[in-house]
């Protein structure tokens, strides 16, 4: 195979660079618009020499026809080669460098002539107007060629027009003046264009920096990736401006953040409102992977400012995955307490083996049946309180993982919440989130204990959750609400600082409220106010709950 490479071929046409296209294209520009201002320049240059001459040689006529004795030479002497008004037209020629200056009678016949065969013979053009008494200028061609003519009436001493005076400008020297004027010009020219060819360049060497220096096509390749890019991406993507008003949103952005295309152009405190996610776009919050909740969902958000000022936020559902963590957080008590059950169940066969081996029947009997009593009381108690099943299975739950961790869970005596909850989960959520942070406040604590209450108020669903924990300082009551903000450590599989944040507007969502105070006796006691969460019709009736509330989520 041969090692020669092949011949470049030679390529006609524009260039592929932008940098190339552009500067091509604004010296052509320049070059048009010399030319054309050099064009446009001429022609009224040229008119105005024209008109110049025309006027300097109507003065000489003037002039010329003023001299009273060239009218009596007119009327006094007959027209020849050497009579008076041929020497005084052409010694007043001669002083002004005039082409010709002839004299005529009323009838057209020439008194003065350069050719001197001319004189005594008619005019070759019309004197008309200037033996009618009107001051005529004009360019003209006549026996000495083109010239630029100005005509005036020769008046005798009475005031009678006896004649005419017509006075030439070579236009030869006219158009001598206005070549000689193009050279100047077309300098001016060369220089402007030299300028607007350096300014060009300049030009295309910033739009070389700006574009890569990537071809037209390049670039036009890469807006169509971007565009296929952006609306593909299963991440939602806000771009903002220098000035922080939002100037891209893809699909995904859309349905995360749940606004359409009139937020662009808008700032994101008017297209979002307040709140944390409103923040971490505008750049007030700072760090990355930030957790925050827009609606129902759990976003995680990055901010990477961009070179010309703005910023390119991306958003990350994570909704889901909470869900699953709050999962395996939930199977993972249930399994220490499973443990914990099965070690206590083996102590209580033990005990029982040893008693009917020691043939204490009636003591065997007895210490079954406290056992069992035990465990289901705890039911018992607390379906009698509570009908939703959803709430109760889950508080028993509750109770059993806080027994294995030393905290007794009460369910209050006021408890009272009939099977007519309009959004069971909705109000599962916010319990389990509640009661988990009351377990973690309270452990390792002397005497623990976390009480529940749940009452209906008609239609009004209201929630307290009290502990014997250290409590929350009223400086924190309103920031322990806010997306992100814990005091804890978060375990390895998620972030912390959602579970409150999810529970107000859990409850804002409904027209309701979350808020924090301190218990009785120490601790903090967190009240939940949910309006018209109960249906009125009879229990049994309770509307379906809605299937797009978020499970539990993280605790504070």
């Amino acid at each position: 195979m041969s090692t020669t490479p092949p011949a470049r071929r030679l390529r006609l046409g524009m260039p592929r660079r932008a940098f190339s296209q552009v500067l091509l294209m604004q010296v052509t520009i320049a070059a048009g618009v010399a030319v054309l201002v050099t064009g446009l320049f001429l022609e009224p240059l040229s008119k105005q020499l024209d008109n110049e001459a025309m006027q300097r040689a109507l003065a000489i006529a003037q002039t010329t026809a003023e001299q009273p004795q060239i009218a009596r030479d007119v009327q006094n002497t007959a027209p020849t080669v050497d009579g008076p008004v041929q020497r005084a037209a052409e010694r007043i020629r001669e002083a002004t460098r005039a082409e010709y200056i002839v004299v005529m009678d009323w009838r057209g016949v020439r008194w003065s002539h350069t050719d001197l065969q001319q004189i005594g013979r008619t005019v070759s053009t019309d004197p008309t107007d200037a033996l009618a008494g009107k001051e005529v200028v004009e360019i003209d061609s006549g026996t000495l060629g083109r010239s630029a003519r100005g005509k005036v009436p020769l008046r005798a001493a009475d005031g009678s027009i006896i004649g005419a005076v017509s006075v030439g400008i070579a236009y030869d020297s006219v158009r001598a003046r206005l070549l000689s004027a193009i050279p100047g010009l077309l300098a001016y020219a060369g220089g402007a264009l030299a300028v607007g060819a350096l300014a060009a360049w300049l030009i295309s060497r910033r739009v070389q920096r700006q574009t890569r220096d990537l071809a037209f096509s390049d670039i036009s390749a890469l807006l169509s990736e971007r565009e296929a890019m952006l609306h593909g991406i299963r991440e939602g993507v806000v771009a903002l401006d220098r000035s922080g008003r939002i100037r891209l949103l893809n699909d995904e952005a859309h349905r995360l953040l749940g606004i359409d295309d009139e937020a662009v152009g808008t700032p994101p405190d008017e297209a979002l409102g307040e709140g944390r996610t409103t923040d971490i776009l505008a750049g007030r919050v700072t760090g990355t992977d930030l957790l925050t909740v827009r609606g129902q969902r759990v976003l995680v958000a990055n901010r990477m400012p961009t070179d010309d000022g703005g910023a390119v936020a991306t958003l990350r559902d994570r909704t889901e995955l909470e869900q699953l963590g709050r999962e395996l957080d939930s199977t993972r008590g249930l399994i220490d307490a499973l443990r914990a059950q099965d070690h206590e169940h083996a102590n209580r066969m033990h005990t029982l083996l040893g008693l009917l081996e020691l043939e204490m029947y009636e003591d065997a009997v007895e210490f079954v049946g406290e056992v069992v009593g035990d465990h289901r009381a705890t039911a018992e108690q607390v379906t009698e309180k509570i009908q939703d099943p959803l709430l109760a299975a889950l508080l028993v739950g509750k109770a059993t993982v806080a027994a294995e961790r030393g905290v007794a869970l009460w369910v209050s005596d006021r408890t009272r919440l009939p099977d007519r909850l309009i959004d069971p989960r909705g109000l599962v959520t916010i319990v389990g989130n509640l009661v988990d942070n009351a377990l973690d406040a309270v452990a390792a604590t002397p005497h623990a204990r976390v009480e529940v209450e749940l009452r209906a108020e008609g239609r009004t669903a209201v929630l307290r959750v009290r502990d014997t924990g250290p409590g929350i300082p009223a400086e924190q009551h309103e920031l322990i609400f806010t997306e992100g903000w814990s005091t804890k450590e978060p375990p390895a599989h998620r972030e912390r600082g959602i579970g409150l944040s999810l529970v107000r507007r859990l409850a804002e969502r409904q027209g309701g409220s979350a808020t924090v105070g301190d218990a009785q006796g120490g601790g903090a006691e967190f009240t939940v106010v949910l309006p018209e969460a109960l249906a009125e019709s009879a229990p049994g009736a309770a509307l379906t709950a809605r299937a797009d509330t978020p499970v539990e989520e993280e605790s504070r």
